[in-house]
């Protein structure tokens, strides 16, 4: 069968790819491949196919009137009405007689489960602005699904699942039982991974127009790690990769991490990343110092569509303006997001974020370690420059030393020599000059004692007269202090008669009432005496002793051995003859 080729002007070109049209390089013209529904292309298709195709559509649904009848009015009999299943099973064979073979159709999954190797899914249409156009229940059945399943997830990396585009050729079902639905015989994967990537493009254009794309990359990488923010689904096997090993580098106190989770999939996953990543970073602005070196988005490998999620321009945008330098590793290595490509540094998994951050907190190690020894070996070799140059100064010093020295003491030599000549000189000069002073200091001598000798009488007059005049006046003001100090003696004797004799009638006094105290006292004692006499010390238990004569026995030397004594007791008397005295 030859290929049906198609009326399509240049801005229909990608409408009629999708839906399975095929470039013809030598004809220069879009066509229909052989076998594939012609409806879908109807506007495209050249006048006479277009007639032809009509008239083959009117004629079926002649047929489909002749299978089914009309319902009956409401004032006809009920006798006249024909059973539901009549009813459907015309529909069923308008339908099959109308779709004999498949069509390619563009759809979005909803929603997908399968069933003993049955994928029964649920697939719509929207517009731009995402309201729902048309909604329809499909399946492919297991046969089919062992043979174009494997090879659209091999040619995709994707499953079928919600949020992924399909182009697929279908077959629309109607059955009595079980109503309408579309049985899917083929995928064409190139249209999901085209769709996939025209997401992704649409994001880049529009982040290149905008300016944003390389904010984050240009950004500057962190010279070493010691704080990082982690942006991961909870609970996740890449997350728990990265920790094994961030852990080991918190223990020794290396870098710390700070973790943040999110769903990465389905729909509002990548507001709530947004989130997420924004409530971590106002809670660290609050309670750190300072910002993260770095923030890690991870998770580990999964379907290209689950991915997808992840092409969401606000998510890129919050990316591309953080003033933070941003490490991704999502899915595998073959996997590609937005994210990935505006990101500050891109890791092909988890593993090898953790992995890269280690890397450079070791590089980092090593070149201070390197940086360090080559500050040990600079400071050796200053030390040795140093020691050399030293010696070398030492040495010309003590060579420069010995030739002054030596210059010296020839100096030195010269200089006593003319220095004993010069004092020669001046022992002479001051020898002269001692006689002169001498001759001077005689001649001044004598004149000054023939001055004294003239002076002398009269100024000795003078101290006589000035001595007398002194004495009397000492006499007369001796007699002025003695009269003063009389009266004084006078009066400070009167003053001590008088307290002497106060002092006396006070000691009198005190002596009578001290006197009077006591004899008070001793007639009290005696009174306790007299009253505690032998009778009331018997009475308190005591024992008076007496001798023969009746004698109060008050020491151990008032008797002695075979001695009669008398015991008193308060209720009557013992007699008895002392014992042999123990000797001490």
């Amino acid at each position: 069968m030859q290929p049906t080729f198609l009326n399509t002007p240049f801005e229909d070109k990608d409408r009629v790819k999708a839906l399975g049209a095929r470039w013809n390089a030598e004809r220069r013209q879009w066509c229909v491949p052989a076998g594939i529904d012609l409806a879908p292309f109807f506007s495209w298709l050249p006048a006479e196919i277009r007639a032809q195709h009509e008239a083959e559509a009117k004629s079926l649904s002649l047929v489909a009137a002749s299978v089914s009848t009309p319902a009956p009015a409401p004032s006809l009999p009920a006798s006249n009405a024909i059973p539901l299943s009549r009813l459907l099973l015309g529909v069923s064979q308008a339908v099959a007689a109308l779709y004999r073979e498949g069509v390619w159709t563009m759809v979005e999954v909803v929603n997908a489960r399968s069933t003993g190797g049955h994928h029964y899914l649920e697939v719509s249409e929207r517009n731009s602005s995402g309201k729902v156009l048309a909604k329809s229940s499909a399946v492919i059945w297991a046969e089919q699904a062992k043979r174009i399943l494997p090879a659209f997830q091999t040619a995709t990396g994707a499953t079928i699942g919600p949020g992924i585009k399909l182009l697929v050729r279908v077959r629309p079902v109607f059955r009595a039982e079980y109503g309408f639905q579309l049985v899917i015989d083929a995928i064409d994967a190139e249209y999901t991974l085209g769709d996939l990537e025209a997401r992704k493009r649409e994001i880049r254009e529009r982040l290149k127009r905008e300016g944003l794309i390389d904010g984050n990359k240009n950004l500057p990488a962190p010279w070493d790690y010691y704080y990082v923010l982690v942006i991961a689904p909870e609970g996740a096997a890449g997350l728990g990769d990265f920790e094994t090993e961030a852990n080991r580098l918190e223990a020794h106190g290396v870098c710390q991490f700070t973790y943040a989770y999110s769903r990465f999939q389905g729909e509002g996953a990548a507001a709530q990343i947004c989130r997420a990543l924004h409530t971590a970073l106002d809670k660290i602005g609050r309670e750190r110092s300072c910002m993260p070196d770095a923030v890690a988005i991870i998770r580990g490998g999964g379907a290209v569509n689950d991915l997808a999620w992840l092409n969401n321009y606000d998510l890129a945008r919050a990316i591309c303006e953080l003033e933070i330098p941003v490490l991704t590793g999502i899915g595998h290595e073959r996997d590609n997001t937005v994210l990935d490509e505006v990101a500050h540094q891109r890791f092909d998994n988890p593993s090898k974020v953790i992995a890269g951050i280690e890397r450079t907190i070791v590089q980092r190690a090593r070149e201070t370690q390197g940086a360090f020894a080559d500050i040990q070996r600079l400071a050796r070799q200053q030390i040795e420059a140093t020691r050399r140059t030293t010696q070398s100064i030492y040495s010309l010093t003590a060579v420069d030393a010995r030739k002054r020295l030596d210059r010296a003491r020839e100096l030195s030599g010269d200089l006593q020599a003319e220095i004993q000549k010069n004092a020669r000189r001046a022992v002479r000069r001051a020898q002269d000059a001692v006689r002169l002073e001498i001759t001077n200091v005689r001649q001044h001598t004598h004149q000054h004692m023939q001055k004294a000798q003239r002076e002398v009488p009269m100024l000795l007059s003078d101290i006589r007269d000035h001595a007398r005049q002194s004495l009397q006046a000492a006499r007369d003001q001796s007699q002025k202090h003695w009269q003063s100090i009389h009266r004084r003696s006078a009066s400070d004797l009167q003053r001590s008669q008088a307290a002497m004799e106060r002092a006396y009638s006070d000691t009198t006094n005190l002596a009578r009432q001290t006197v009077d105290q006591a004899r008070q006292r001793t007639q009290a004692l005696m009174r306790e005496v007299t009253g505690q006499g032998p009778d009331k010390t018997l009475k308190r238990g005591f024992a008076l002793v007496r001798d023969a004569q009746g004698q109060a026995i008050t020491s151990s030397h008032d008797s002695t051995a075979d001695t009669q004594i008398t015991i008193e007791f308060r209720d009557g008397r013992r007699r008895t003859v002392l014992g042999q005295e123990e000797q001490p």
